[in-house]
């Protein structure tokens, strides 16, 4: 198994080098980390002769990434304790590495683990866990009593890796923790974005040599199934082997640089052994080096190469010069034809495997496709679900529903390795200024598409025979070759297409004709006052280094400019007339009043942009209530409501909970709940009062008791959510009664997936929740490839007897976030359409009443 971080393909690379065989010098070398350096430290590994430690002592490993050779004589490389200011213990350098060739720099050592050639020996004694290694172009100690957490910026370290729990590093955040068992380490194609946490992974520690890597010993003849043994590492780690097989797969670009090699005769069924009969080859020799020629799908060819383990992935690493054609007496390999097995040893079994995946399967996380190429695949006819979707928090049915995700999960990949939203925060990399932007504009994500959509809760049908893999901790399905957006000429699947214009009409009127509508929407803040006009706003930049939406630094939340307001308006424009609803619950309004402006300004200018499509007239909003808090007890976001007035009139003015706004108050961290008395406009019919709520979400934690993160499922700030569930049960009797009203609808975002707590409050006070009773099997929300409803339309008894059905319309949640209006110009095509899909992340909820209690 091997766990590939995603790279940065297209955007950064070696310096350019004259060719030939010129060796750089110290002097001309670049200093300082940085994503185009030619000399990296590639692998850092501390726990050498400590007990279980594989190899004896510990190691730094330096690849050379250029066309040319860099004399290092004058270097050294430095390590200094995970909060150390000393930097003493070193290892001055000697001689060049050529292209394309590693540096190993030996360290201290003891009496476990097996030896392995160095380049350069020392005595840095590396911590196992935690540390700071720099690579300077001098001999000289850093001086870390002066830089002390900064070292990583002095113009003289070529680069720098802190790992663990490391005061200082490269980037964004430290490497991750090493152990006795485990280095930290680039990919195989030594990927440098000059950021540790980006460019590092804990994996089995690899230890390579001068001149290429040409890894030491004479190579014995294996299986592949005896590479790969039956446990969860090879056998043969470290050792030089020569195994023949099928060419299965092969990704001449894309990042893998490499093929997948099956034994001869093998399949449909898995070797009885136990053992798998696949295995990753990764040809060395530079990311810009074609395969070997004799590497192409369906040819027998011989491979001698060095055993590993990357994050995971049996592989073999070999130079082109021994991949060989082994002729043509040969047995060709079948797929499997087996169910997606449900545990992680059944996988082992089979890893690397060609197979042909049979029965149903569902897609169930499109979140990633945007950034990385890839769909999440739960195996059986039903996404994956929130454990505390379908059941109480903490209990056994609850860990149940986590056992059988893990059982089903699958992610269908593109051949590649290539981040297709990977940004810089570098002054220089994208304009002038230090701001994010997408350096892999040029690109395009598989398995996008607006004519094609691949969409949550779909069904896929494969094609196409896949291998079975393993990369960046994650069950895969590779592709035998690249699929290449936005044709996805390759994909071996095909995927439903189950967008629909408008909501279940069955579904809203299973119990009778609706004679009225009303739905709740989260409008993933519509904000008319735009970031460009905030000096204080930073952006989220598209290829071109246009801001698409605020980033942070600001009240702002939404659009960065008028460009990008028009595209976000006119989805939730194409959204809202679609639905069909006669009164709507909005949450994530801009509240003007935060901005010196009137409250409803930004509701208004919706309201409006709603009426320019639908007709004068069409839609009206509620005004704000007098009864909400001070300003300065407000949020930047705020709900609203609106409505159609040729079919329900106001009755009574606007009614809001303000009184519990206080910083230890319920609503001190959410937003006030609002509510209308609504009734049919002609003719008789009840009242009913409509509420719209939103919750404290669950991302961060609240200041009462039990906010923290408890890991039950129900995420941080459940204790706010059911303080803020409490107060408004207790509230909304008392507008009942100022207004001779009994029927009940409250919508909105309750953060809070159906089997919670604060939605537990409510249900005990004789509330119903309608999605979950009319339309049980389809949800509003995904979120890391689970799906669960954190919308709700509740009514109370009365309210309920009116309703005529629900339904939850699912045109957001499941859609690829690369068709929302805040990924505008991300990458080479153009996904944009002035249409409902991906107007937001939640999906709207409809509910349909009749003008009577029945």
């Amino acid at each position: 198994m091997r766990g590939h971080r995603k790279q940065w393909t297209g955007a950064v690379g070696a310096v350019a080098l004259a060719a030939g065989a010129v060796t750089i010098t110290a002097a001309s070398a670049q200093a300082a980390p940085s994503p185009t350096a030619q000399v990296v430290i590639n692998e850092v590994y501390g726990g050498g002769g400590n007990s279980g430690a594989p190899y004896n002592r510990d190691f730094i490993e330096l690849v050379n990434k250029g066309t040319s050779a860099v004399d290092v004589s004058t270097w050294s490389v430095q390590y200094a304790s995970a909060t150390g200011t000393s930097w003493s213990n070193k290892t001055n350098l000697t001689g060049s590495i050529p292209a394309g060739g590693k540096l190993v720099v030996g360290g201290a050592s003891g009496t476990t683990g097996a030896s392995f050639p160095v380049d350069v020996s020392g005595g840095i004694n590396l911590s196992g866990t935690n540390g700071k290694v720099a690579l300077v172009n001098t001999q000289t100690s850093l001086p870390g009593t002066t830089c002390t957490t900064d070292c990583s910026d002095l113009p003289q370290v070529v680069d720098f890796v802190g790992y663990g729990t490391a005061d200082d590093w490269a980037g964004t955040a430290a490497a991750p923790t090493a152990s006795n068992t485990t280095s930290v380490s680039r990919n195989t194609s030594s990927t440098n974005t000059a950021d540790n946490a980006a460019d590092f992974k804990a994996g089995a520690p690899t230890p390579g040599t001068g001149g290429g890597g040409t890894p030491p010993g004479e190579p014995t003849e294996k299986t592949i199934a005896e590479v790969q043994g039956t446990g969860t590492s090879s056998p043969l780690v470290g050792q030089n082997v020569t195994v023949k097989g099928v060419v299965t797969a092969a990704y001449p670009t894309g990042g893998f640089h490499g093929f997948f090699l099956q034994t001869q005769g093998t399949g449909p069924e898995p070797n009885p052994s136990g053992a798998s009969d696949g295995v990753f080859v990764f040809q060395s020799g530079g990311s810009s080096s074609p395969l070997d020629e004799d590497v192409v799908i369906g040819n027998y060819v011989e491979v001698t190469g060095k055993v590993s383990e990357y994050g995971g992935l049996t592989e073999i690493t070999a130079a082109a010069a021994d991949i060989t054609d082994a002729g043509t007496e040969f047995s060709p390999v079948q797929p499997l034809t087996i169910a997606w097995p449900g545990t992680d040893s059944a996988r082992e079994s089979i890893e690397g495997m060609l197979m042909q995946p049979t029965g149903a399967y569902t897609v169930t996380n499109t979140y990633s496709t945007n950034q990385y190429g890839e769909v999440g695949l739960a195996f059986g006819d039903r996404p994956l679900m929130q454990n505390t979707e379908v059941a109480k928090p903490g209990t056994p049915e609850a860990d149940a529903v986590v056992a059988d995700n893990a059982r089903r999960k699958v992610t269908l990949d593109d051949g590649a390795s290539s981040n297709f939203t990977a940004s810089s925060y570098s002054a220089g990399a994208c304009g002038t200024r230090p701001t994010p932007c997408v350096l892999n504009g040029d690109l395009t994500p598989a398995y996008v598409s607006n004519d094609k959509p691949v969409r949550v809760g779909a069904s896929v049908t494969f094609t196409k025979p896949v291998v079975v893999d393993y990369r960046f901790d994650l069950w895969r399905f590779q592709p035998t070759e690249q699929v290449v957006g936005p044709d996805n000429a390759e994909s071996p699947a095909v995927f439903e297409n189950t967008r629909t214009a408008a909501p279940d009409a069955a579904a809203i009127n299973q119990r009778g004709t609706a004679d009225l509508k009303v739905a709740s929407f989260n409008v993933l803040n519509y904000f008319t006052d735009l970031g460009e006009q905030d000096p204080n706003c930073l952006a989220y930049y598209d290829r071109d280094d246009n801001g698409v939406t605020v980033r942070t630094g600001c009240g702002q939340r939404g659009a960065w400019d008028a460009a990008d307001l028009k595209r976000q308006q006119d989805k939730e424009v194409a959204a809202i007339n679609a639905m069909g609803a006669d009164v709507v619950g909005l949450m994530e309004v801009e509240n003007s009043a935060k901005f010196g402006k009137p409250r409803d300004t930004s509701l208004a200018s919706l309201v409006g942009a709603l009426n320019a499509k639908a007709g004068a007239g069409t839609w009206a909003f509620v005004p704000s209530s007098t009864e909400l808090p001070p300003v300065d007890q407000q949020d930047f976001i705020t709900s609203g409501i609106i409505y159609k007035p040729a079919n329900v009139m106001r009755v009574d003015a606007s009614r809001a909970l303000g009184t519990q706004s206080g910083e230890t108050q319920a609503f001190g961290n959410a937003r006030e709940p609002i509510a209308q008395v609504f009734k049919k406009k002609y003719g008789k019919g009840d009242k009913f009062l409509f509420v719209v709520n939103h919750f404290k979400s669950k991302g961060s934690a609240g200041p009462f008791p039990g906010d923290e993160d408890t890991g039950d499922g129900q995420g941080a700030s459940v204790t706010s959510r059911i303080l803020q569930a409490q107060a408004l049960r207790d509230w909304v009797p008392t507008v009942l009664g100022d207004t001779g009203t009994k029927a009940v609808v409250m919508a909105g975002d309750y953060n809070s997936y159906t089997q919670e707590d604060p939605l537990d409050v409510l249900y005990k006070a004789g509330y119903t929740d309608v999605g979950s009773r009319f339309d049980p099997n389809r949800y509003s929300y995904s979120f890391s490839g689970l799906s669960g409803s954190l919308d709700h339309i509740l009514v109370n008894d009365v309210a309920l007897a009116m309703s005529t059905g629900a339904a939850h319309w699912n045109i957001n949640a499941g859609e690829s976030v690369a068709l929302q209006y805040s990924r505008y110009n991300y990458h080479a095509t153009n996904f944009y359409r002035p249409d409902p899909y991906a107007s937001s992340d939640h999906d709207p909820v409809v509910l349909g009443l009749t003008a009577f209690a029945k």
